[in-house]
């Protein structure tokens, strides 16, 4: 590609599913593989990539370790998102047999998302920094006793075969990303269904949590997510947020401004269009609902 093409940073080797999802959502982008979500964080930053696409959760392991430590002090700003069905496949050294395994090594969150198999299987399973790396890994080491958990674009890469296909525990086994830049590119209200992410630090007084979120229920805000992870000195929770709506709209201005009131701080982080993913999950779930 030529060299001034726009890049979209992505933490793995090539073929991970972070390279997966960049390819998705970004097509016009050139993925840039980073070693670290430090590294992909800095690429943005330095500008040596115009994006970053970064994993939040998946619907099996939680939340990405990191992630959220990371996002508070990276200036960054979230512009869109994407989910990523993830399907995970046991890859081989071409004509490798399944009694010449004994062990399978991978990301340790695709490892937890394919506990079944490794047990019925009775592999060691041994963690590595990420799918795709461990597939590099294993084309260069050449080491038939070993298998690992990878993308099939990671077997089309690094020259290995699929021994078993579609080996994860659970079929809605899904990785959210966040699309960052380091300006902010905020949707309009008018732009349909719109999140809102942000941060905040509650007020080390009683109650103040109960008091913060007081404004969403009041005001009609659907609270999508929540989570907290302690500052270092372990003395105040910092929160990630998303919600549904747009802050020009008044319920969720009204919201955020009651939540000010209670917080040490607050930064938005994006206000970005929603995936069409969770329409057609809430699609789902009102077919299911009338159908019971």
């Amino acid at each position: 590609m030529a060299a001034d093409s726009q890049k979209i940073a992505y933490q793995g080797e090539p073929g991970a599913n972070s390279h997966i999802a960049c390819t998705e959502a970004c097509p016009d982008h050139e993925p840039l593989a980073c070693r670290t979500f430090e590294d992909a964080f800095a690429a943005v930053a330095s500008g040596e990539a115009d994006l970053a696409m970064i994993p939040i959760d998946n619907t099996v392991a939680g939340r990405v370790a990191d992630i959220h430590h990371l996002m508070p002090s990276s200036d960054l700003y979230i512009t869109g998102e994407h989910f990523l069905r993830v399907r995970h496949q046991l890859l081989v050294l071409p004509g490798t047999k399944l009694e010449d395994l004994r062990r399978v090594t991978s990301h340790t969150h695709a490892l937890g998302q394919c506990r079944r198999m490794i047990a019925e299987m009775g592999l060691e399973a041994v963690a590595a920094v990420d799918t795709a790396g461990a597939a590099a890994d294993l084309a260069r080491t050449g080491d038939r006793s070993t298998a690992v958990i990878a993308t099939n674009k990671a077997a089309e890469i690094y020259g290995l075969e699929v021994m078993r296909a579609d080996i994860e525990d659970e079929d809605h086994n899904t990785t959210r990303f966040v699309i960052m830049s380091a300006e902010p590119d905020d949707a309009s209200p008018e732009d349909g269904p719109v999140i809102t992410s942000f941060i905040f630090t509650v007020r080390n007084v009683p109650a103040a949590l109960f008091k913060a979120m007081g404004g969403f229920a009041t005001n009609g805000v659907n609270m999508i997510k929540l989570e907290s992870y302690v500052d270092g000195s372990f003395n105040v929770a910092q929160f990630y947020a998303d919600i549904e709506g747009h802050p020009q709209q008044r319920p969720v201005r009204l919201a955020l401004e009651e939540l000010d009131f209670f917080t040490s701080s607050l930064r938005v982080l994006g206000v970005y269009k929603s995936s069409l993913h969770r329409e057609e999950l809430a699609r789902r779930r009102k077919q299911m609902d009338t159908s019971a």
